[in-house]
């Protein structure tokens, strides 16, 4: 069950078109007025502009609570701003203020708070962090060591001009600048973040430090008014307040993307770094200058020295969980397995966990999946190995104990989902199915035991049991089974299967208003197969809900196409209980929409039993699937037990009759009165009634006579392909047109 997301305060947007209005007026003032004069008036001004932005930030914070990025940029540009309105403060009007003031306290804080910022960036790319920081820090040597090629000349006129203090620490922004340029720049070119939706006024802010810092440290304010270089500091700061409003707008702060660019930025920084060395080969470069290119050089050679390993780690590694994935488990199990060492290999599977991804989103499944492998890991001890092979499947080895060892531990793994698990605002039931099979007695192979094990886990999943323990028993049937499960997947995957229709007949007039949309397999071995030969076990492996997604598709393209032609029919298409789910209508929708058809175009069949499992449920669901015009059949009515209780209260257009009430109406007169009873029930809660199975005319007739609405069956027509429905239609018009005139 999803909860709503919280309410989170509605907080304007005067503060950002107060900033923006003061940084206009700020920019006029420098471009148009006297540069003088301005050098007086435009501290002040450009101190409004930073409070304004420290504003922009406050409200940022209101809207996001406690999300961290948005906290500690907020926390950089207010410290930043405060050290600002101290120096204003501390040394108008006088003649000579100093270089460095305890207003540097505050300015040099801003780089190591937006430098956490990142990092909590950082902190989102699994398995990728390592990376990701060193080439950070490669670009950001190769960028030290030009600047401190560049800026030798203050190094060496410092001394003269003021202390080497008061020149390390001028010099140093230059450098903090380009380190967070650097960070930034990593950070665009991984493969995994973005830094949200107007991350460009990031890089322009930071841009516009190194600037005016660089301006600085050069001496350009002996050239220049200083509201020149104060410019670049203060448009700087509101650049990133407009940027940490845009992440606090956009909610979720980072995205996932793949930009493709880490090479380029690694090519850039050891290209740098060889200048560097190059140009120190022909004229004096400041030793500063080529110890940190030979660094960059170092640090950017070094992971040449552990690509292999990174990559055959990186391959072995679930990114989701940081679980072994199936390779690194098969690798590890085979140090394991052979002689008389005993073991017990488990697979795992999750139940009905693509409900959840198409209910709720991959997000909400991914998040599952990772607390799952949480509370897997802390009902096994060190020596057991973990692993998860993808989707929803987990494997589990035991090293050592008996058989009976082996099913507590199951049981134990069933038990870490009795609670449900939490995700943000929704609560989750998960269930497992383990299949267990034993080494030696198994085998010692790992693909035979790997075998057996899914087997097992079949079995468990089939009889729903939680968990079984391989047996030869289970060889033959479970075999045949899992032979027909692969083959039934690669199926999925490669579109093996297409719809027949087969016409629903209104039983005054004999009108075609309505075709049932009924699956077929194309078995490349097998030939066409019905679906009574795979559905059962498409239901028991969890497959209904891709395979009821499929069927649900073609339905509507085929319903498009023949809306298009003219043909004014409907197409009813079966569901089964596991597509019952809340996003249904909004599925549907979508569908309907994609095509530009109406809703009058589709009907939903859904089993009497199914809808009885969770009555009040299916009632919500079926609502809303008729409150957007989609009809809504009950099929194979008659078969549940307590369906008269609950009839009144289902949403529904039409019932249909179970075929065994039909076949039955020829040889039990009490079958004729049962079904008379339906209808009279059914027309009297404005239901349509549909027989299915009329097999002959003697059938037909006591239909008819009972007022029944519609009906199928191998009397009218079998399931035919798409393109022969419209010249059946056609011809079934035409006789029926002629039997009228002769009557």
């Amino acid at each position: 069950m999803t909860g709503e997301n919280p309410v989170r305060p509605v907080v304007p947007r005067r503060a950002v078109i107060a900033m923006m209005a003061l940084s206009v007026l700020y920019l006029l003032g420098l471009l148009l007025g006297d540069l003088v004069r301005f050098d007086a008036v435009g501290p002040w001004l450009g101190t409004l502009v930073e409070l304004a932005a420290v504003a922009v930030c406050a409200t940022a914070l209101l809207r996001t609570g406690r999300q961290w990025q948005v906290l500690l940029a907020s926390a950089a540009v207010t410290v930043y701003t405060a050290g600002d309105a101290y120096y204003l403060i501390a040394f108008t009007g006088q003649p000579a203020p100093p270089v460095v003031s305890g207003a540097d306290i505050a300015y040099l804080a801003f780089y190591p708070l937006m430098l956490a910022a990142l990092a909590v960036t950082v902190r989102k790319l699994k398995g990728s962090t390592w990376p990701l920081l060193l080439d950070s820090v490669v670009g950001a040597l190769a960028a030290a060591s030009l600047m401190a090629m560049t800026l030798a000349p203050v190094l060496r006129a410092g001394t003269a001009e003021g202390t080497t203090f008061d020149v390390a620490v001028v010099v140093s922004y230059p450098l903090l600048d380009l380190l967070l340029i650097t960070a930034v720049g990593g950070l665009l070119a991984s493969r995994g973040l973005d830094l949200g939706p107007r991350w460009p006024l990031l890089v322009i802010g930071l841009v516009l430090f190194a600037a005016a810092d660089i301006a600085f440290a050069l001496g350009t304010r002996a050239d220049l008014p200083g509201s020149i270089t104060e410019a670049g500091w203060i448009l700087g700061v509101a650049g990133i307040a407009l940027w940490v409003d845009s992440v606090a707008r956009a909610g979720a702060a980072f995205r996932r993307r793949d930009r493709g660019l880490p090479a380029a930025t690694l090519m850039v920084s050891t290209a740098s770094a060889v200048a560097v060395l190059l140009i120190g080969c022909q004229v004096p470069v400041a030793p500063l200058a080529q110890i940190l290119a030979a660094l960059t050089l170092l640090l950017a050679a070094a992971p040449l020295l552990f690509r292999n390993r990174m990559l055959g780690t990186l391959a072995s590694t679930d990114d989701l969980t940081g679980l072994p994935n199936r390779r690194g488990f098969a690798t590890e199990l085979r140090g394991r397995l052979g002689g008389r060492r005993s073991g017990a290999l488990f697979f795992l599977d999750l139940d009905r966990f693509k409900d959840v991804n198409d209910a709720l989103g991959h997000s909400v499944g991914d998040a599952l999946l990772v607390q799952v492998a949480e509370r897997f890991a802390r009902q096994l001890t060190s020596n057991d190995l973990l692993a998860r092979f993808g989707g929803d499947e987990f494997a589990v080895f035991l090293e050592g104990g008996s058989s009976e060892d082996a099913l507590k531990v199951a049981r134990r793994l069933q038990g870490a989902l009795a609670e449900p698990v939490q995700i943000d605002t929704a609560s989750l039931k998960a269930e497992v199915s383990i299949g267990i099979a034993l080494t030696p007695e198994n085998g010692t192979d790992i693909d035979l035991l790997m075998r057996k094990a899914d087997i097992a886990m079949f079995r468990a999943k089939a009889e729903r049991s939680g968990h079984h323990l391989y047996s030869s028993m289970d060889d033959d049937g479970g075999a045949r089974k899992l032979r027909m499960l692969q083959e039934l997947r690669t199926a999925l995957a490669e579109g093996q299967f297409e719809l027949h229709y087969q016409p629903k007949v209104q039983l005054s007039g004999d009108a075609v208003t309505s075709v049932e949309a009924l699956i077929r397999w194309n078995h490349p071995v097998l030939g066409q197969l019905p679906p009574t030969s795979f559905l059962p076990l498409a239901e028991e492996a969890g497959l209904m809900p891709e395979l009821s997604a499929i069927v649900l598709g073609a339905a509507a393209d085929q319903a498009s196409h023949w809306h298009t032609a003219g043909l004014g029919i409907s197409v009813a298409v079966n569901l089964s209980g596991s597509r019952i789910q809340r996003g249904l209508p909004r599925q549907v929708r979508t569908l309907l929409e994609e095509r530009s058809i109406p809703a009058g175009c589709l009907m939903l069949e859904i089993t009497e039993d199914m809808l009885m499992a969770d009555p009040v449920h299916s009632a919500k669901i079926l609502a809303r699937l008729r409150s957007d015009g989609i009809q809504v059949s009950i099929d194979d009515f008659g078969t549940g037990y307590s369906s008269l209780a609950h009839l009144r209260d289902l949403p529904a257009d039409e019932l249909k009759l179970d075929r065994s009430f039909i076949s039955a109406m020829r040889t039990d007169r009490r079958a004729t009165g049962l079904v008379g009873s339906i209808i009279g029930l059914a027309h009297s809660l404005d239901l349509r009634v549909v027989a299915e199975g009329v097999d002959n005319e003697e059938t037909l007739l006591e239909l008819r006579t009972l007022g029944c609405d519609l009906a199928q069956g191998f009397h009218f027509a079998r399931p035919l392909p798409a393109a022969e429905v419209a010249p059946w239609i056609t011809r079934h018009t035409s006789v029926a047109a002629g039997a009228a005139l002769l009557d």
